[in-house]
């Protein structure tokens, strides 16, 4: 009976051990993944904002005698609505449910299930 108890808390430990092994792994690919996106996203919006001001300045420049001012006007509104489409994507992507420890969260149910079948 002592030797059967042994080798339940000897697997249990085991599987304790494996369980945050696997959480420690989804911590690490998280962490790498944010700091990935902010790099990239970084670069990103720095060229696109150059882009846009040189993009800008040149159709100022093409409309420089006739419409300099209703071009500005219509590019800064185009502007304000681009950086309010990409604030409202912003707010929907903060408000998703995160999937970080999910394949822990799934593992944990199957031993759970495989300890004490649940109906």
């Amino acid at each position: 009976m002592i030797e059967s108890l042994k080798r339940l808390a000897g697997t249990l430990l085991v599987i304790f051990q494996t369980r945050l092994e696997l959480l420690s792994n989804e911590m690490e690919e998280e962490r790498l993944r944010i700091g990935q996106m902010l790099l990239y996203g970084g670069i990103a919006l720095f060229f696109f904002g150059l882009g846009t001001i040189l993009l800008t300045a040149l159709i100022v420049a093409l409309f420089w005698d006739s419409y300099r001012l209703q071009v500005l006007i219509i590019l800064t509104g185009a502007y304000f609505v681009a950086g309010l489409l990409a604030w409202s994507a912003l707010r929907r992507a903060a408000g998703e449910k995160s999937k970080l420890f999910s394949a822990s969260l799934a593992e944990l149910d199957d031993d759970l299930d495989r300890l004490e079948p649940r109906p």
